[in-house]
This record gives structure tokens, C-alpha cells and sequence, in this order.
């Protein structure tokens, strides 16, 4: 069946071979690249972000050598909105965002999709690297590119419109195909990091918005041990940069284990002190319907992270989870990911986590 379909086309690599496919699957496509900055220069620094003018060029090449229209939307103000500003305000908060989900949850698959079936498209098409299958959502077949992390945030109804033709490859065939095509982004550096800081210094971004209100670093007994410039400078599990002026007694390196932004306080504490056994998730999102108490599954808890055997619960307007073994260094903020196999089931934003005691 001959489907309307949107091509979301970044600039790299990905999204253009994801749209010369659905072109050669015989689809009508339109190429569409998304503004997300109202002043797109400053957004990238060598192979950070995507949002350049720099990427609209390349993109609106990549349509022309595969013979589709291209337009660019501007959703800069949208962007900054639902993407930036909740990026400051979860730090500001104490909490860790991934602002690559937001963006898919918030731009990509809502506002994006939103406008398009507006227009009558069928399908947005996007260069992710995972499977859809009958409605299932599944990692992609390259486990170091697998994007269905990062995808989880999306609903039965968003996934029903989406289009990842990329799923059942590997990167590195990705690029040759994407030669023989004669697309010029085949060998065009992947984005990393995060888009809208274009030099990668978060904690300079996040000063500039925030200030620099200086604090307490504290150990477990409530001693001082040091002192910060900024609480939402640190994340949970960090070890690097605290710059404590007191060692601790048994002269072993210390972590961050919480942060409160009401009393401004950074507290640390031993590797073990970091173990988590038990995860409480808010605002879940089922692709499919939620089981019926309690299951055994898997959980990642971070993009390209470690997988967890766990029990998972839906438990009123939460989802609760249980480790089978301790993970280290889980943040609020993050999502927690169910799995069976290759399978996802559910997401959820991690709110509590509980420790076991040292």
C-alpha cells in the first residue's frame, strides 16, 4: 500500500537513507527538515547537534539526489519550550533529563507528527535505529546504535504513524549504502552530545541560567567536606570534579548520592552507597496494555546501558520496580525502560529510587 509519508531529515546520514528507502518502497515522500533554533549557527561545533544551517543544506541536498520535495519547518519556539526550558528546570530541580527522549516525546512524535497528519500524511519517517513490527516496538539489530531507548516515550497511537526503515541494519552498511546512493552525507560525522549546547559545556549552559548559588558538599553524617558553585552541576554516580577539601577516613574515592536543590545541598558517599534496588517511575507510558500485578522483566535505566533483570508493577499512577541485582548510579530524571528480549513494554520517568543501606 502506497503510503503520504513525512521523511524528518536531520542533515546526517540516517535520516536521509531512512527516506531514500521509503522512496524506493514506492511512497509518496516529502522531505522535511525541522528548525529547531532561531539563531541555527551557533547550535553546532564540529559533529555536535543537529540543528544547523549547515544540516538544512545537507538535507535539502539529500532530497534533491533522491528525487523528493523538501521543506523546513520552523519549530524553534516550540523546541526551546518543551525541550530547553525543561532541560534547566528538571536540573534546577535536582534531576538528570535526557533531553533526546524529550524531543522525540515532545517534537518529533507530537508536535511533528501532529502537523503532518494535519496535512494528511500517513507516516513520519525518521533515521532510528529500531524495528516496528505488527505494532511492536524492538531494539534495532545494531546494538550499539539501538535508539529504542530513547523511542520508548512514544504511545501505541504515535508509534501507529511512524516509519523506522532503518532498524534491521547496521550502521556501517548504512553508510555504504548511503554512497552508492551518491548521497554526499555518507561519510558526514555522527551528532553527539547535545544539540542546543554547541560547545558541550553543560554546566556553563546551565550557569548562565541559573547562576551559580554556592553550597554545601556533604558526606552521609551530615559533615561538610566541601563546596559547589551550582547543586545542578552534579548528577547522581559522579565522581570526577567535586573538589572535596576533606578526604574521607578510609582514604576511598567518594560519589555524588543525592542532590537537593531546597537546602542547595550536594551529598557523596562510598561507590556502595550508590547500589539501587528498588525504582519508582512516574507518568508510565504502556505499548500495550499494562500486566495484571506483578512481572519479571528486563529494565535499562540509561541510553546504552546496562540491562537489569527486575519485577515490574503498575501500581496506581506509578510504576515500581524491583532489581534482581543492584544497579549504581541511577538519577531521577532518566527513564526506566521495560524489555522482554528485544521487545519494549513500557517507559517510565524515574522519580525515587530506594538503597540498600550500607
Amino acid at each position: 500500500m502506497t503510503l503520504r509519508v513525512l521523511a524528518a531529515m536531520s542533515g546526517g546520514v540516517d535520516s536521509a537513507v531512512a527516506a531514500a528507502r521509503a522512496a524506493e518502497a514506492g511512497h509518496d515522500v516529502t522531505g522535511v527538515h525541522m528548525a529547531l533554533s532561531s539563531n541555527p549557527q551557533s547550535y553546532r561545533t564540529g559533529a555536535r547537534g543537529c540543528c544547523t544551517l549547515e544540516d538544512s543544506r545537507d538535507a535539502r541536498r539529500a532530497a534533491d539526489a533522491i528525487g523528493i520535495p523538501f521543506y523546513v519547518w520552523d519549530l524553534a519556539e516550540r523546541f526551546h519550550r518543551d525541550v530547553v526550558e525543561d532541560f534547566v528546570s528538571e536540573y534546577a530541580a535536582g534531576r538528570t533529563p535526557n533531553p533526546c527522549l524529550r524531543c522525540n516525546e515532545k517534537i518529533k512524535f507530537a508536535a511533528l507528527l501532529d502537523r503532518a497528519m494535519a496535512l494528511g500524511f500517513d507516516a513520519v519517517c525518521t533515521g532510528h535505529y529500531a524495528r516496528l513490527e505488527d505494532g511492536v516496538l524492538r531494539r534495532g539489530v545494531d546494538p550499539a546504535k539501538d535508539q529504542s531507548y530513547v523511542l520508548a516515550v512514544c504511545t501505541p497511537e504515535q508509534l501507529a504513524h511512524a516509519m523506522f526503515p532503518l532498524g534491521d541494519t547496521a550502521k556501517a552498511d548504512i553508510r555504504r549504502e548511503a554512497e552508492r546512493r551518491g548521497l554526499q552525507v555518507a561519510d558526514k560525522p555522527d551528532s553527539h552530545d547535545i544539540c542546543f549546547i554547541a560547545d558541550g559545556d553543560t554546566r556553563g549552559f546551565l550557569a548562565e541560567r541559573l547562576g551559580a548559588p554556592r553550597g554545601p558538599i556533604v558526606d552521609t553524617d551530615g559533615n561538610e567536606v566541601g563546596e559547589h558553585d551550582g547543586a545542578y552541576a552534579y548528577t547522581i554516580g559522579q565522581r570526577k570534579g567535586l573538589r572535596l577539601g576533606t578526604p574521607a577516613p578510609d582514604g576511598r574515592p567518594r560519589y555524588v548520592l543525592d542532590i537537593s536543590p531546597v537546602t542547595n545541598t550536594v551529598t557523596v558517599g562510598t561507590r556502595e552507597e550508590l547500589d539501587v534496588h528498588e525504582i519508582t517511575g512516574e507518568r508510565p507510558v504502556w505499548l500495550g496494555d499494562a500486566p495484571d500485578g506483578p512481572f519479571g522483566c528486563q529494565v535499562q535505566l540509561r541510553a546504552h546501558g546496562e540491562v537489569y533483570d527486575c519485577t515490574a508493577e503498575q501500581c496506581g499512577d506509578e510504576l515500581r520496580i524491583t532489581l534482581a541485582a543492584p544497579a549504581r548510579g541511577v538519577a531521577p530524571g532518566q527513564a526506566a525502560v521495560l524489555y522482554t528480549g528485544d521487545r519494549v513494554l513500557a517507559s517510565a520517568t524515574i522519580a525515587e529510587t530506594g538503597r540498600v543501606p550500607a
